[in-house]
């Protein structure tokens, strides 16, 4: 199979994080913060290890403002429902995922407002569309990091610096960043980053996080069981464990610190050069072949590694099914949960085949997809 599937989820998953679950399984994992045995000792060692890896990797201040999650959703809901009330007024694009936008949609029927800001046709918003949109009651402004149809990058610092200026909290959906492109949440200003675990950090699905900087409070999603203040009934609100009721997942989180290790250790940067020069020749390839249309930024530095794209006659779903029924190449087609940005893009009523490489993608694997593509395209 040649996996061109990764803005889903990554895989495969590296031995790293796959031995570390197992290990975590199979030899010390009891409920953390629960009890002071060895075994619920180690278990919580090493959460607080990745949240210590994910720190470095990303650029948070403080490794126990890390709140972990199911996945990136709940991160967002938590992020957004936690500080947004009624009167608030919010800024966001029309690339973002619904992971954003039905939250949003959700906190407008109770008094929210929420401002959406219109990108270009290759998903690129401009700082002074959001500059010309703040009102004085202007709480936040939430952007993805890329989006998740076409990998366009969002002006992350020209934004962070003018919240910074303002007072307004910075939002950042790390769907598509995390581990796909260089996010540091102290340098560019984000007060809240959201992540899921699976995609681009190679960790195991099931989980997720949300940074909140330092002197920032927000509003439990959650309320039980912490381990932490028992007399009490009201939910605490101390960092992490507030935040996190319940029993978390223990393997998945630990899984999740092996992978950000890995990612520590090779270096964001290699990792963006190797899929951005294999994003470039599938574009590249593409954009070659009599029929297809790609969508979003021609320059790859403008983009993470995504290419969107339609063969003229035939619907994007039919394609998928072909190239995973006769090639073995697994994509992704359809609206991708992110029907704004096909509207943005103009794909609202066909949507699109995305193709992700990722962290474990070859040229060679590139070459026999645009082979597979173009054989489609000649019995069109």
């Amino acid at each position: 199979m040649i996996y061109l599937d990764n803005g889903a989820t990554s895989f495969p998953k590296p031995r790293q994080v796959t031995d570390a679950v197992m290990e975590a399984m199979t030899q010390y994992c009891a409920n953390p913060g629960r009890s002071s045995h060895f075994l619920a000792a180690r278990t919580a060692q090493e959460i607080y290890k990745t949240r210590t890896a994910l720190a470095l990797l990303l650029g948070l201040e403080d490794a126990g403002r890390i709140v972990f999650t199911k996945n990136g959703t709940e991160a967002l809901n938590l992020a957004l429902k936690g500080i947004l009330r009624p009167g608030d007024h919010v800024i966001t694009s029309s690339m973002e995922h619904n992971a954003v936008l039905r939250p949003l949609k959700q906190l407008e029927a109770s008094g929210v407002e929420v401002t959406i800001l219109p990108c270009d046709r290759e998903g690129r918003l401009k700082p002074h569309q959001i500059r010309h949109a703040i009102r004085p009651e202007t709480r936040m402004i939430v952007l993805t990091a890329a989006s998740n149809v076409t990998g366009t990058l969002m002006p992350l610092e020209e934004v962070g610096r003018m919240t910074l200026r303002r007072g307004i909290l910075f939002c950042v959906d790390g769907a598509q960043g995390a581990g796909h492109m260089v996010i540091d949440a102290k340098a560019q200003h984000i007060d809240l980053l959201a992540a899921p675990g699976h995609k681009g950090l190679l960790g195991p699905q099931g989980t997720g996080f949300l940074y909140v900087r330092p002197g920032l409070s927000l509003r439990p999603l959650l309320a039980g069981g912490t381990g932490s203040r028992s007399r009490e009934l009201e939910q605490p609100l101390d960092f992490p464990d507030g935040y996190e009721a319940g029993t978390v997942n223990a393997p998945g989180i630990i899984g999740l610190g092996a992978g950000v290790r890995l990612l520590n250790k090779i270096g964001i940067e290699a990792v963006c050069q190797h899929e951005r020069e294999l994003t470039e020749k599938l574009q590249r390839g593409l954009r070659a072949i009599a029929g297809v249309t790609v969508y979003g930024p021609s320059d790859c530095r403008e983009k993470t590694a995504v290419a969107a794209w339609n063969l003229e006659g035939r619907p994007c779903e039919e394609i998928a099914l072909a190239l995973n029924d006769r090639f073995g190449i697994a994509v992704r087609a359809g609206l991708h949960c992110s029907g704004l940005a096909h509207e943005t893009i103009g794909t609202q009523d066909i949507g699109c085949v995305r193709m992700c490489p990722g962290f474990y993608t070859g040229e060679e694997e590139i070459r026999k997809t645009l082979e597979a593509v173009r054989e489609l395209a000649a019995e069109r």
